[in-house]
């Protein structure tokens, strides 16, 4: 609201800072205090710093004048709309904020993931028309399925601005449940709970040491080599990888799907003598049994090289990459 001064504020807005449903109607009334000489007929209203018509007023004693507002719409910002009664010179005498939204609704798609099984992420969708006009939080809340008590997740807006992380003191092999709380000042809605697990949510980071070189002369072909990520080694899982790449002068990658679980691969069938940037992600599943289909981490810094120069053309992968000339093109036609 709106800071009138001296000591005695000159006049009193009633109703004081309302909160109201879109569509809603009001009737507002601007009472001078008797220690200041003004009367209905001194004052007006403004919405916004908008000078309403004087049509919308009515003189309610002496000193009241009241204005009448319809079919409001949702406030301008979440802060609210500033509703003031103003004396004849444009002196401020009293202020209002008016709060017209909607209630929240049932937050939705949640989806989590955890890094390298240490913390958990999840982002949620704030319902399907999701704008309430009005300051709305969100709280997202988690327990052990069968006997834990509810957490409160603490840091916000980590992963974009419906989400939460989690980073640490997580339990393996036992589901949480998690839920997402909205509220504003119109009410509450409470999403679906999820259950998870978090071995069935683990992501990790980009495969590290991506080196990418050339095969002898092989005008048309690139070896490409990298390490299973780190952070799992000590863990019970298998890891499938992809591969995208794309010559310097292109912004189209085109992906390898079927590299398996090897940490190295060759591509055949590129245009000789050309700069290729190439890129590698992971998806870590089976962990300890796990029987979801993992998430994919972010794709690794570009690392660069380019073929040799002479005539050929296509494009592929040979994650076996060992046999020589013959025996490998009949490899990689297959693979085609």
């Amino acid at each position: 609201p709106l800071s009138v001064s001296p000591a005695a504020d000159p006049a009193v807005i009633s109703p004081q800072d309302p909160t109201l449903l879109i569509g809603s109607s009001l009737v507002a009334t601007c009472t001078v205090s008797p220690d200041f000489p003004l009367k209905a007929e001194d004052l007006y209203w403004t919405l916004n710093g908008r000078r309403l018509p004087a049509a919308s007023y009515a003189a309610l004693g002496p000193s009241t004048l009241s204005v009448a507002l319809a079919h409001l719409n949702g406030s301008r910002q979440q802060s609210g709309d500033n509703l003031v009664c103003h004396s004849r010179d444009g002196g401020i005498l009293a202020g209002s904020c008016l709060y017209v939204g909607l209630p929240p609704e049932k937050p939705v798609n949640i989806t989590c993931w955890s890094k390298n099984m240490k913390d958990l992420t999840c982002k949620w969708a704030p319902g399907t028309e999701g704008e309430t006009f009005l300051h709305t939080n969100y709280t997202l809340k988690y327990k052990l399925r069968w006997y834990g008590r509810d957490n409160t997740c603490q840091e916000y807006h980590t992963a974009g601005p419906y989400s939460c992380h989690i980073p640490k003191d997580l339990a393996l092999f036992t589901p949480y449940e998690i839920w997402v709380e909205a509220s504003n000042r119109l009410g509450v809605a409470v999403s679906d709970v999820v259950m998870l697990d978090i071995l069935d949510v683990v992501t990790t980071d980009p495969p590290p040491d991506v080196h990418v070189s050339r095969v002898g002369d092989l005008e048309d072909q690139l070896s490409v080599r990298w390490s299973s990520p780190p952070a799992l080694k000590d863990f019970l899982f298998q890891a499938k990888y992809q591969i995208q790449y794309r010559v310097e002068d292109s912004s189209e990658w085109k992906v390898v799907d079927d590299v398996g679980n090897q940490t190295s691969c060759r591509l055949a069938g590129l245009r000789p003598g050309t700069v290729y940037f190439v890129q590698v992600r992971c998806n870590p599943f089976g962990i300890y049994g796990s029987k979801k289909a993992g998430i994919w981490s972010d794709w690794s810094n570009p690392t660069a090289a380019s073929t040799p120069r002479s005539e050929r053309a296509a494009g592929g992968c040979d994650p076996k990459g060992g046999e020589q000339n013959t025996t490998l093109r009949r490899e990689l036609k297959q693979f085609f």
